[in-house]
């Protein structure tokens, strides 16, 4: 499946050999946790989202593959918020807590003097949350990123019953592939996206999210078009389906 080259590179590849390999959930989060409080630059680590993410990125080549976004998407997922400076971050989807440290570093960076910026990341499991929580912390970035827990439709419908949330600036896609097009709705129905505001969902041709962008290219709601992205580690390719609201 992968070339020696790219799995002497890339190690965790190799267990992609075994048919039954799972990508996820057996116990690789907690794993990636150890990893990092026992990593020898821990006290460089503190506070440092770069480094965290790096180090992330070096379990993820040597140890166990991860889900997440990865260094390539992370960096044109970074290069879109700094052009839409959003206040209001919203992901669906936030696994171990990698897109919501680069995304809240990159609010950070990037937001607008004065500006008060928040990121909700929504988690169905509540043990991956947890990793996602101390990882956040530990990124320092516990003042701008929320995570939450539970199905999407139910926390978006939950915060926003609670006037925590009454609008969204940036909507990220990346749970379920097939719940896209039904929490895309929930967020309309709820008055979460006005004019403007920018959806981007991820993974589009792997896993796969066909009947998403059949949806969203024949919305007349909004302007759609498809970005490239390469799936961490290496070589296979994958697309981002941007949708801008009208």
């Amino acid at each position: 499946m992968f070339s020696p080259d790219l799995i002497a590179k890339y190690p965790s590849l190799a267990k992609f050999a075994n048919g039954d390999y799972t990508e996820s959930h057996d116990g690789r989060e907690a794993a990636l946790l150890k990893y990092i409080y026992n990593h020898p630059s821990l006290p460089q680590l503190r506070n440092s989202p770069p480094a965290i993410l790096a180090v992330i990125d070096e379990f993820a080549a040597q140890q166990d593959f991860l889900i997440n976004i990865g260094s390539d998407k992370a960096v044109k997922l970074c290069d879109i918020i700094a052009k839409e400076q959003p206040s209001v971050f919203v992901e669906l989807g936030g696994y171990i807590g990698y897109s919501a440290i680069c995304f809240g570093h990159a609010m950070r960076q990037t937001s607008k003097p004065g500006q008060n910026v928040k990121l909700l990341s929504l988690e169905f499991d509540p043990a991956i949350a947890d990793i996602a929580r101390n990882l956040i912390d530990l990124a320092g970035l516990s003042d701008i990123v929320t995570v939450v827990v539970g199905s999407a439709a139910d926390s978006l419908r939950k915060l926003h019953s609670e006037g925590v949330l009454n609008h969204v600036d940036l909507l990220f896609l990346d749970h379920v592939e097939d719940l896209y097009v039904s929490d895309f709705q929930v967020c309309e129905s709820l008055g979460l996206l006005r004019s403007g505001a920018l959806v981007v969902a991820d993974n589009i041709l792997r896993p796969g999210a066909p009947q998403y962008r059949e949806f969203m290219r024949g919305y007349p709601k909004v302007d759609s078009w498809a970005i490239k992205g390469l799936i961490i580690p290496g070589e296979l390719e994958d697309e981002l389906e941007l949708s801008r609201i009208k």
